[in-house]
């Protein structure tokens, strides 16, 4: 069995002491090179553990000051579910609702934007045709906790009343009902989940330390044609939220 990295192993002596009340909520952490001293190692391996506890929610790091013992906290839960598609709703409300919480987002809308390679690719487009490009960032409760980029090909909406996802009649909810209201009947997603390190945006977007864990979850909707209508690339920190997939049994 490989031998466990020595940041891992000192992540979880602080965890310890965390949990044997050596230092209990808001208390500071004695220096890297204290840690580092009485632990017999360096203090870059104190300072990966600490970032990594940092990410997880178990730390705080505070710019001049040090790191201290963070308030535990409550994760959101994220479901990934058909289920929460619903006429003239936001899933994203919809989860935000079940655990009492105030869903709301704020977004950038650009029209007519090339469409980079990769998403040419999601999209079954070629590359550089036209994208209606949609950044949103999702709040609970004023906080953010969910970061997406969308894109939908422009020639499919365009001349119509849903070309911009958030402005408009229609304004708001969802791809599903957006996409019905122009005959196009979306019949499924797919989503590619996979965890990474949060960009230095995406970590200062969401209030994260530099290079926490988030996943990145890559999602197509299709037409019961097979044509994909919209592709997003969904980023949800592994400190603030759980994500949890609904899987409809059909008998």
């Amino acid at each position: 069995m490989p031998e466990q990295p020595p940041y891992l192993r000192i992540a979880d002596v602080l965890r310890q002491r965390i949990a044997e009340h050596v230092w209990t909520v808001g208390d500071r952490l004695p220096s890297r090179a204290q840690i580092a001293e009485e632990c017999g190692v360096g203090e870059n391996v104190v300072r990966r553990a600490q970032e990594l506890l940092i990410s997880q929610g178990v730390l705080e790091g505070r710019a001049g000051s040090g790191t201290y013992v963070a308030e535990p906290r409550r994760r959101v839960r994220v479901v990934r579910s058909s289920a929460r598609e619903q006429p003239g709703g936001s899933p994203f409300r919809v989860d935000m609702q079940a655990l009492g919480k105030q869903g709301n987002w704020e977004s950038r809308t650009e029209a007519k934007v090339p469409a980079p390679a990769e998403i040419a690719a999601r999209l079954g487009i070629a590359a550089g045709e036209l994208c209606v490009r949609t950044v949103y960032e999702f709040l609970a409760d004023g906080r953010p906790v969910q970061l997406s980029t969308s894109w939908e090909p422009y020639e499919l909406t365009a001349g119509t009343l849903v070309v911009l996802p958030e402005g408009g009649p229609h304004a708001g909810v969802g791809v599903v009902n957006r996409m019905a209201t122009i005959g196009i009947t979306v019949s499924h997603a797919v989503e590619q989940p996979e965890p990474r390190q949060a960009t230095a945006e995406e970590a200062s977007l969401l209030g994260l330390q530099k290079a926490a864990l988030v996943t990145h979850i890559r999602r197509t909707y299709y037409s019961d044609q097979g044509q994909p209508v919209e592709t997003a690339d969904i980023v949800v920190p592994a400190a603030l939220c759980e994500i949890v997939y609904e899987i409809p049994v059909v008998r």
